[in-house]
């Protein structure tokens, strides 16, 4: 072949050959905080600026729909996220067993140095990092002042499971609904439940119950929590409907000054505003912050807190790029602003001093305090043991199962996992 017709069959070749293809970067998550998708969405737009050809994009699916649909997706090339949220605990192990999680552990030791050491442990699995942790996030009573004074009732006056249960009935006997709660979706019973187990048998119930220990989850913890929880049922505290109130609407209630009370994770803070009617919400300073009762004669402490570790895994087949932009996400500018703005908790060594809000301050303290944190029972006992814990909640605040029979549905899903 001629060097001219050499080249002509080159610039053909090339013209014919496709250009280099957009590195496409998913990051699927679940959050409806307006403030953390804000943080998350400038570090994505910050990083495709800088890298040219990669195109990260944040995308929301719905809590529930969520954990329903992600088992299916992973299993699917075409529909698989590069990232994804998770909770860590047994899901995100039943995961790394199924063998969709790319192994980071010699990748991200620059960005762990920066974390508390129990968050970056949180995503580990036999020494293993299959994750980066972004937030701490913690479970309390969110009060409304105002119906609090209404009936008379003080927020530093309840430190007992009793004094909780007679503020209840102030509440009651004021004409106020003590307790928003989206049952619904199950899921925030479970935050009752899971709070007096700790507060009953302490920081080692729950590992104690996971190694069969005293009949497992069979045990006089488990049961004596399941007799509390109906204790609090058996008053009616929650909302008319509340068996099929979902969180979104239950949120919204709860910033529509329709009830009291609502036990809920730190993105209260950033959902009842805009799930309310008005879209305003309660003002914060009409909100309070109340930390989940001791149980008389209970080895747990108030200092025990519940809540997330939350973070992103990498799945096993994402491109070299998914996890320099998890690198990039995670240096400490972004956790400034993510404190600065209320955003979150972030899990970066001092990047707290920055939060400014006076309710992330109050669950920023209390995290600094924490005398042990347990991941939320759904996530830390998996997918099949998980969902029982948050169906059997639901099932004995309402009065439709006994204590015992509910400890016994746990144990029996534990033995089959």
């Amino acid at each position: 072949m001629s060097l001219s017709r050499f080249a002509f069959a080159a610039a053909l070749a090339t013209l014919a050959a496709p250009a280099f293809a957009d590195t496409n970067i998913t990051v699927l998550h679940v959050s409806e905080n307006k403030a953390q998708v804000a943080v998350w969405d400038k570090a994505a737009a910050d990083y495709n600026a800088q890298q040219k050809g990669v195109n990260v994009q944040f995308k929301y699916l719905e809590n529930e729909a969520f954990k329903a649909k992600l088992p299916t997706m992973l299993q699917s090339q075409d529909s698989r996220p590069e990232l994804f949220y998770s909770w860590a605990g047994g899901v995100m192990q039943a995961q790394n067993r199924a063998g969709f999680l790319k192994d980071l552990t010699a990748d991200v030791g620059s960005v762990q140095s920066t974390m508390v050491p129990a968050a970056v442990d949180a995503f580990k699995i036999d020494g293993k990092t299959v994750g980066v942790p972004f937030e701490m996030g913690l479970v309390a009573f969110y009060y409304n002042k105002k119906l609090f004074e209404k009936a008379g009732v003080k927020a530093e006056d309840i430190k007992t499971w009793e004094d909780f249960l007679g503020a209840v009935k102030k509440l009651k006997a004021a004409g106020i609904t003590p307790i928003v709660v989206g049952a619904g979706d199950k899921w925030p019973m479970h935050f009752y439940y899971s709070y007096l187990v700790m507060r009953i048998g302490g920081e080692h119930a729950l590992v104690d119950a996971k190694a069969g220990k005293d009949g497992g989850f069979k045990n006089a913890t488990f049961v004596e929590a399941g007799k509390r929880l109906r204790e609090l049922g058996a008053l009616e505290p929650f909302q008319p409907g509340f068996l099929s109130t979902k969180h979104t609407e239950s949120t919204g209630m709860f910033g529509d000054g329709k009830g009291a009370m609502d036990l809920m994770g730190q993105w209260l803070l950033g959902m009842q505003a805009p799930y309310s009617t008005s879209g305003k919400g309660l003002p914060e300073e009409d909100i309070g912050i109340l930390t989940f009762p001791v149980v008389s004669g209970g080895k747990g402490r108030a200092t025990d807190t519940l809540g997330g570790i939350n973070g992103w895994l990498v799945t096993k087949t994402a491109p070299p790029e998914a996890v320099d932009f998890l690198k990039f996400f995670s240096q400490e500018k972004y956790a400034h602003e993510a404190a600065a703005t209320g955003a979150y908790i972030p899990v970066v060594k001092g990047a707290n001093a920055a939060i400014t809000n006076p309710l992330f301050k109050r669950l920023a303290s209390e995290l600094a305090a924490t005398t042990y944190h347990q991941n939320y029972f759904d996530q830390d006992l998996g997918p099949s043991v998980g969902r029982v814990i948050n169906d059997i909640s639901v099932a004995v605040a309402a009065g439709e199962m006994t204590p015992e029979a509910a400890a016994a549905a746990i144990q029996e899903a534990a033995e089959q996992q």
